[in-house]
């Protein structure tokens, strides 16, 4: 008995190590990693049939509502005032690179035209239109890679069973089969990467619902990696990144934080990093979710990320009738003038030499440091010791040298006394001989 448990141990050592030795990105791959660290800035679309209740996307968990009543949904969401290019030229003007859209999630509902299953926008909706194949058209016409959420829980197939934590108020029977499942969930994949053309990548989500399951992750990265080998795979699922996959994802939190609670065990790994947040507090549209957050908020979001070397993925969660609420539009044209005088500071960047401090951090490309100061009331900034002589400080915005002396404990610069304290992000420009 003792010599079967340990060839049993040994045969899952052994297969772990060769799934952390299989999987060698291509050369497609890792330039589109570059591409992606080079981006710095996406917009998170969170949309779907709940929108329809103006609570948010978790609602039928929440609300405990039942899959045979949640099935009257679909009838009620007909956004006839969607515009995908819209979207698109909106993600674009506020500076964003990318789109991430949810293209199935925790309830199941395919936002697209899925063989696989009637429940789906083509099938169960008055609207009948393909919404991602609309997203996947005006990507490609302006400029922006299109990157596909896709949930691997799923509160409403009777084969996602056993259950894991949630989903258990759905109404499904006591039965299913998990490998059947998976092979769905696996077709609706090549779906997705087989109908749409090229994508950015795959966004998962749920596999923290079951995690002692056999999710079989090997079978479906290389799915993956073989209809698409440029495509990154990502996943939420908060723990250190898993072999296959190509980026580490932090929700609500900065790399290495666990302000949020969800990055306890999410170590800090190599691959490039993204940090997901929303514009106000709810994923999917909630029509009392008045906690927007400030364009200054945000702005000093995206330069605190790209200081942690880090993407920001910021979300909207679009309105049922397509249009994305005019706050969120407000809030991204002034992120949008920022990212136009600003963006070279961040954009083809990486985190700087100086770690992430209480007054803001830094960005480096090259022989160029920028120095975000997002906090600092003094009219003399002392910036840490760095490596290499500097050759001068100047004034991003005007151009304006400025006064510095170097010592052991780094260098003072001396701030513009008239410069504007309620700006969100004060920039220096570095430059090393």
């Amino acid at each position: 008995m003792k010599k079967r448990i340990a060839f049993a141990l040994l045969a899952l050592i052994f297969s772990e190590l060769c799934f952390a030795q299989v999987y060698e990105p291509t050369a497609e791959n890792l330039e589109n990693r570059e591409w992606y660290q080079d981006a710095k800035f996406g917009m998170f679309i969170h949309w779907g049939v709940y929108s329809v209740l103006g609570v948010h996307e978790w609602v039928m968990e929440t609300k405990s509502i039942d899959k045979k009543t949640y099935e009257k949904l679909p009838a009620f969401f007909n956004p006839t005032e969607f515009d995908a290019e819209e979207w698109v030229l909106l993600a674009k003007s506020a500076g964003m690179k990318y789109i991430t859209i949810t293209t199935k999630h925790h309830d199941g509902f395919a936002m697209f035209d899925s063989k696989l299953s009637d429940w789906d926008i083509m099938d169960r909706t008055v609207y009948k239109k393909d919404v991602i194949k609309q997203m996947a058209e005006a990507c490609r016409k302006h400029g922006l890679k299109l990157f596909l959420y896709y949930s691997q829980l799923d509160w409403h197939h009777n084969d996602y069973y056993p259950r894991g934590d949630t989903g258990k108020k759905a109404g499904r029977p006591d039965s299913g089969n998990w490998e059947d499942y998976l092979d769905y969930m696996n077709g609706q994949l090549t779906e997705l990467l087989t109908n749409y053309g090229d994508v950015g990548g795959i966004w998962f989500d749920g596999w923290w619902d079951k995690k002692e399951a056999d999710w079989q992750l090997r079978k479906t990265y290389d799915l993956i990696h073989g209809l698409q080998p440029q495509a990154m795979i990502g996943s939420n699922h908060h723990q250190a990144p898993n072999p296959g996959e190509d980026f580490q994802m932090f929700e609500r939190d900065l790399p290495g934080e666990n302000k949020g609670g969800y990055s306890a065990d999410a170590k800090v790994g190599k691959l490039p990093l993204e940090t997901a947040e929303t514009m106000a507090h709810q994923w999917g549209f909630s029509l009392q979710d008045k906690a927007y957050k400030s364009s200054k908020e945000l702005i000093q979001y995206l330069v605190r990320a790209a200081g942690y070397n880090s993407n920001f993925l910021l979300n909207v969660g679009p309105m049922p009738n397509g249009k994305i609420q005019p706050e969120f539009i407000d809030t991204l044209k002034v992120v949008g003038n920022w990212t136009d005088k600003y963006g070279s500071t961040i954009y083809g960047t990486r985190g700087g030499p100086v770690a992430a401090q209480s007054w803001g951090v830094t960005t480096q490309k090259n022989d160029k440091i920028f120095v975000h100061i997002t906090d600092w009331k003094t009219n003399n900034f002392l910036l840490p010791t760095i490596d290499g002589d500097i050759e001068n400080v100047t004034d991003f915005q005007t151009k304006q040298k400025l006064k510095h002396t170097t010592n052991s404990y780094g260098t003072l610069v001396s701030l513009p006394k008239d410069r504007d304290y309620d700006l969100p992000d004060f920039v220096l420009e570095v430059r090393l001989k």
